[in-house]
């Protein structure tokens, strides 16, 4: 399987935790007044952000990228549906 690829799923995977997360944020933690209800949706977003980044790491050192490239798709997985749109940015990579 190809970093990119990779990179692809985990790109995919962060946007929908971010989504979940900001669902449960917003609805269950400040309309119900659930605190702990972001607590597993939070984690979850987390350590799929660390994937994220630590897969885009291996992207930039293996393929080479510049650093404007690596600073956009970084700043992608920090607004929410941007990781949808770099993850079909990154289908137009090739793959090696």
């Amino acid at each position: 399987m190809s970093s990119i690829l990779l990179l692809r799923l985990a790109s995919f995977a962060e946007g929908v935790s971010f989504i979940v997360l900001l669902y449960f944020a917003i609805y269950h933690k400040r309309l119900l007044g659930e605190a702990e209800a972001i607590q597993i949706p939070g984690m979850v977003h987390g350590g799929l952000f660390v994937i994220f980044c630590l897969l885009l790491g291996l992207v930039w050192i293996e393929r080479k990228w510049p650093l404007k490239k690596v600073a956009f798709a970084f700043i992608c997985s920090l607004i929410p549906f941007a990781p949808f749109y770099l993850e079909r940015k990154l289908k137009q990579e090739p793959d090696a």
